[in-house]
């Protein structure tokens, strides 16, 4: 996908004030068992058509709304993923100016997930 050069200008923004991680990085997160939060900020049909495996559901467009009452805890881990990193960045950096102290982006999102061979789920 192609996308416009206003929405590349404010992921850039965003990826400047953010951490992001590696499918690989959270591929040995989810191995080794370690607790955090993984939230799926796809749209609902993308997350039917299958997601990581301990991924809750929170898409871009409620996740700013809806977070606090998801993850209280402002100082917990949570690693985000997208499509392809893009819109997880931009919902990081939003969940940094909400006080989320500790939120990374996976970059490459699903489809890198997906290239690299690692698991889904449907559940």
């Amino acid at each position: 996908m192609e996308h416009a050069p206003g929405f590349l200008k404010l992921v850039e923004a965003a990826r400047g004030h953010i951490r992001e991680c590696s499918v690989v990085d959270v591929k040995r997160l989810l191995d080794t068992g370690k607790r955090f939060h993984l939230i799926d900020v796809r749209e609902h049909e993308e997350w039917t058509k299958g997601h990581l495996p301990r991924a809750l559901h929170l898409c871009k467009g409620v996740i700013e709304r809806d977070i606090e009452r998801v993850v209280p805890d402002r100082n917990a881990e949570i690693v985000l993923y997208c499509g392809g990193g893009f819109r997880s960045a931009l919902a990081a950096d939003n969940l940094g100016q909400m006080g989320y102290t500790n939120v990374i982006s996976m970059d490459a999102g699903w489809r890198g997930w997906n290239a690299a061979g690692y698991p889904v789920t449907h559940d």
